[in-house]
C-alpha cells in the first residue's frame, strides 16, 4: 500500500471585485461563533508550565551528559531569562531539567487572560529562543532535528495554592535528580540499566543518599551542584544601575528592574519568598511554611479542556507582531515569496509530525491545521495539542530560516499564538476554510494596491487615504493548501 504523502495543492487563481469579496466574507464570518472564550478569571494567579516533548530521545540524539548536562540546563535558563525579558507580566519562574514554570503577576491583563493565547505565546517564544541560542551553548554540536515543547496552565486560586505548586515542582526536582544521579552512577560503575533500576526499585530518599555515600563517596547535598539539586529561579529584581557619570566622575544611579537567576533550597519557604521585594509587591507574601505538598490536590487546579468528540478540530497558528518582524527582516512588499515558502515548509513539517492532521491552509503569517474528526491526539486535550503544534511550527521556522534566507541573519526570534476550535460538520468546516481564503483575498488585494501606490511615490498616509475611497479593484492573487493524500486498496 502506498505510504502517506504531503503535497502542495495551489487553489485556482481568480480575479475578484472587493465588494463581492466583502459580501462573501460576511457570509462566512458566522464560523467565529464556534470559538470559545477561555478567559482565566481574576483573582486566579496564572502559572504556565513549559515541558519538553520527548526530551529523553532529544538528549540521547544530542549526546547530553548523564545524569545532568550543565550546558543543557544553562540553555534552558537562558530561554527562561529571555521569556521574562520579553513579557513584562511574568514576575517569577522556576525550572529544572526540561521544564520551566512561569508565574504572571496577580493583576495581569495580558491578552485578556485568554489561556490559549498565553500558553501558546510562551511556548512558541521559548522554543524559538532554544533554537537560536543552541550554538551559543553547543558550538561543536549540530541541532539534528527541531526541538519542541508543550505547555499547560495552572490556575492558582490564591497564594497558598501557588506556594504548594512551587513546593511540588521543587520536590519533583529533588526526587528526580537524586534518582537519576544514583541510576547513572550505578550504570557508569558497570551495572546494566535493568540492574540499576532493580537496585533503586522502591528506594526512598535516605536510601539513595546512603547508596551515593557508601558506594561512590558522594555527599548528595554537598557534592552535587545546586543547579541540579535545587533547580533555578528566574525573577525580576530591583537593582541600582549607573545611567551616567557627572563631570566630577561621580556615578548617577537609578533603580530599574533586572532579570536575575538565583538558587534556593526551598523556594516555597517564607524566608526565600518574602525576601524578594518584587514578589511581595506583585503577588503577596507567604504567611507560613508548608509541609509535603498534596500532588492530587494541585492537579485539580490545572486548566484543561477536552475538545468535543467527533468534531473537526482546527488549530490556527498566527504570527505575533509579524508586521514588525517583516520590517526588521526587510521582507519584500506586498509579498515575499521566500517568507511564504518558509511558512509552507513549516506546515509540511507539521503534517509529517502529526498523522491525524489531514489538511491545512495558510496565507501570510497564519496557518490552519485540520484534525480528523475521530482523532484522539493527546486525548483531545486542547492545551497539549495547541502548544505542541505552535512549538513545532516555531522551531521549524527558526531552524529552516537559513534554508530560505541564506544571506539574512535572523535579528530576533519569531513567535506565534494558537487556538483550537471545534466544528461539528463538514459544511461548517468548509465555510471556515472559505472564510480564511476570502480573508486572504481581501488582505492581499489591499496590500498589493497599498504597496503599488507607495512604490509609485505616494506616502503611506496618502496611499491609505486613496484606498479608502475605492469601491472595487481587480487583482490576481494566489494561496496554498496542504493536504494528506491517502491511497487504499479497493
Amino acid at each position: 500500500m502506498p505510504t502517506n504523502c504531503s503535497t502542495f495543492v495551489p487553489t485556482e487563481v481568480h480575479t475578484y471585485r472587493s465588494n463581492s469579496i466583502e459580501m462573501a466574507n460576511s457570509k462566512y464570518e458566522y464560523v467565529k461563533s464556534f470559538e470559545i472564550e477561555d478567559e482565566i478569571v481574576p483573582p486566579n494567579i496564572i502559572v504556565v508550565r513549559v515541558d519538553s516533548r520527548d526530551f529523553r530521545r532529544f538528549s540521547q540524539v544530542h549526546e547530553f551528559e548523564k545524569p545532568n548536562d550543565k550546558k543543557a540546563l544553562e540553555l534552558m535558563n537562558k530561554c527562561a531569562v529571555a521569556v521574562l525579558e520579553q513579557f513584562p507580566d511574568i514576575i517569577f519562574s522556576y525550572g529544572y531539567s526540561d521544564e520551566y514554570s512561569f508565574v504572571l503577576k496577580k493583576g495581569t491583563k495580558f491578552y485578556q487572560r485568554r489561556a490559549s493565547k498565553i500558553l501558546s505565546l510562551f511556548v512558541s517564544f521559548f522554543t524559538s529562543i532554544y533554537v537560536t541560542k543552541w550554538k551559543e551553548l553547543f558550538p561543536q554540536k549540530d541541532l539534528r532535528y527541531a526541538p519542541s515543547f508543550k505547555s499547560q496552565i495552572t490556575c492558582c486560586a490564591n497564594l497558598e495554592v501557588l506556594q504548594a505548586y512551587l513546593a511540588w515542582r521543587q520536590n519533583e526536582c529533588h526526587l528526580n535528580n537524586q534518582y537519576d544521579t544514583c541510576l547513572w552512577h550505578l550504570i557508569n560503575s558497570g551495572k546494566s540499566v535493568k540492574e540499576a533500576e532493580e537496585i533503586l526499585k522502591g528506594s526512598q530518599k535516605q536510601d539513595r543518599n546512603e547508596l551515593l555515600y557508601q558506594s561512590f563517596n558522594i555527599n548528595y547535598k554537598k557534592d552535587i551542584p545546586a543547579i541540579f539539586r535545587q533547580g533555578t529561579c528566574v525573577l525580576k529584581a530591583e537593582v541600582e544601575d549607573i545611567v551616567k557619570f557627572k563631570d566630577d566622575g561621580y556615578p548617577v544611579k537609578r533603580p530599574r528592574k533586572k532579570v536575575i537567576t538565583v538558587h534556593s533550597e526551598n523556594i516555597a519557604s517564607r524566608r526565600f519568598w518574602n525576601d524578594q521585594l518584587c514578589l511581595l509587591k506583585e503577588l503577596g507574601q507567604f504567611t507560613e511554611d508548608l509541609n509535603k505538598p498534596k500532588t492530587e490536590y494541585l492537579k485539580s487546579f490545572q486548566y484543561e479542556s477536552r475538545l468535543i468528540p467527533s468534531t473537526w478540530v482546527v488549530i490556527r497558528v498566527d504570527g505575533c507582531h509579524f508586521h514588525r518582524f517583516s520590517e526588521v527582516h526587510e521582507f519584500e512588499k506586498p509579498n515575499d515569496a521566500q517568507a511564504l515558502n518558509l511558512m509552507n515548509s513549516c506546515a509540511v513539517g507539521i503534517l509529517e509530525e502529526f498523522k491525524d492532521i489531514v489538511f491545512s491552509y495558510g496565507v501570510s503569517d497564519e496557518y490552519s491545521f485540520v484534525l480528523k474528526k475521530e482523532s484522539q491526539l493527546y486525548e483531545r486535550h486542547a492545551s497539549n495539542i495547541v502548544s505542541s503544534v505552535v512549538s513545532i511550527f516555531s522551531s521549524m521556522y527558526t531552524v529552516k530560516w537559513k534554508e530560505f534566507f541564506p544571506d539574512k541573519e535572523m535579528k530576533h526570534p519569531p513567535y506565534f499564538d494558537g487556538r483550537a476550535v471545534c466544528y461539528p460538520s463538514s459544511e461548517i468546516l468548509r465555510d471556515y476554510l472559505a472564510w480564511r481564503q476570502v480573508d486572504c483575498h481581501i488582505n492581499n488585494q489591499y496590500n498589493t494596491c497599498f504597496w503599488m501606490l507607495v512604490k509609485s511615490g505616494k506616502s503611506k498616509s496618502d496611499a491609505q487615504n486613496d484606498l479608502k475611497v475605492l469601491t472595487s479593484f481587480g487583482i490576481w492573487i494566489s494561496s496554498f493548501s496542504i493536504c494528506r493524500i491517502e491511497n487504499y486498496k479497493s
